[in-house]
């Protein structure tokens, strides 16, 4: 889900809990959910890492270039 910039900088986070009540939706800042995760993530490539990866093969693919 894509939240609004204005939305994210008013509860100061990027991670939110969403919890829907009936037609009402409310969201809640998560402050960090890295030292509750950081248990999976050992001996893994860093996430920014392969976002950047992935980014560089997607623009690879749409110029025409080498999959």
């Amino acid at each position: 889900m894509t939240i609004p910039r204005a939305a994210r900088k008013a509860l100061n986070a990027n991670t939110v809990e969403v919890d829907i009540q009936g037609e009402t939706v409310i969201l809640r800042p998560v402050k960090s959910v890295a030292g509750a995760l950081s248990e999976y993530a050992k001996g893994r490539e860093a996430f920014a890492s392969i976002r950047a990866k992935v980014w560089r093969e997607v623009a690879d693919e749409k110029a025409g270039g080498a999959p």
